[in-house]
């Protein structure tokens, strides 16, 4: 364990530029977790550096998990308060190596696949890790106009989901939705028009669900990529689901579809 007074300390300032750069994440291949729970999530050998405050270690100091010694710095809380990318920070931030996975880790012997285009809000993002996981989405896809996947907004928002569910940055998500449907996985576009209601869509097979940007919806590309519409029935006056929402409720239809049908 190691203990760090000065906020001037070169580990200090690296990690407060990676609080505030993507472009100094990406160059050392890092981001950053956050949180006592959170951390506590992240596996083990994905951990370059602990940071923790002195008075989180004086109520943790009983329970942290094993080797976290090895790799952890203590800070008083003022320094600790110059990297946190919390208003209110619990005292814990961790500095994790970068995860990396490939299409075919998304695309298994039956995926579920989640397909995000330019969904901006990382709050929406990291619910939608959530709920996917919860619902036994195999693996998700994000254009990269979607809210970076590994800023620390949306790290913390999954709320651990991110170290379990699978995900790829696409530069183009309408070749990749024709190259889906060339493979056979059926890609339902969430749209109003010329689609059907969730619970006449078939998705007990190998299937993926597009949501679009929380303002505009789906690209003209993407929806005539698609083959097939599905929506949400609403009552009311409101004309359109918060994205995340959307994307939950789809996610458990076709969820509960695979284990009742």
């Amino acid at each position: 364990m190691q203990i760090i007074t000065s906020p001037s300390n070169e580990k200090i300032k690296q990690v407060a530029l990676y609080s505030k750069k993507a472009s100094s994440r990406k160059d050392d291949g890092v981001f950053l977790a956050e949180g006592v729970k959170l951390v506590r999530e992240i596996p083990f050998g994905l951990i370059r550096e602990i940071y923790i405050s002195e008075s989180c270690l004086e109520k943790e100091k009983n329970s942290l998990p094993k080797g976290f010694d090895d790799k952890m710095a203590v800070l008083p809380d003022h320094v600790f308060e110059k990297i946190s990318t919390m208003k209110s920070p619990q005292g814990m931030l961790a500095v994790v190596k970068n995860l990396s996975y490939g299409i075919k880790d998304i695309t298994g012997k039956d995926p579920l696949i989640l397909v995000l285009e330019d969904i901006q809000d990382p709050g929406n993002v990291g619910t939608i890790f959530r709920s996917a996981e919860a619902a036994g989405v195999t693996g998700i896809v994000l254009s990269e106009n979607s809210a970076d996947p590994l800023s620390p907004k949306v790290v913390r928002s999954t709320m651990g989901a991110i170290f379990r569910m699978p995900f790829v940055v696409s530069s183009d998500i309408p070749a990749l939705v024709r190259n889906f449907e060339k493979e056979g996985i059926v890609c339902y576009a969430a749209r109003l028009e010329n689609g059907k209601p969730y619970y006449e869509c078939d998705m007990t097979s190998k299937c993926a669900i597009i949501i679009g940007n929380e303002g505009n919806g789906l690209s003209p590309e993407v929806n005539k990529a698609a083959s097939c519409g599905i929506y949400i029935p609403m009552n009311g006056k409101t004309e359109s689901l918060n994205a995340a929402v959307s994307a939950s409720i789809l996610s458990y239809e076709a969820g509960r579809q695979r284990r009742i049908i």
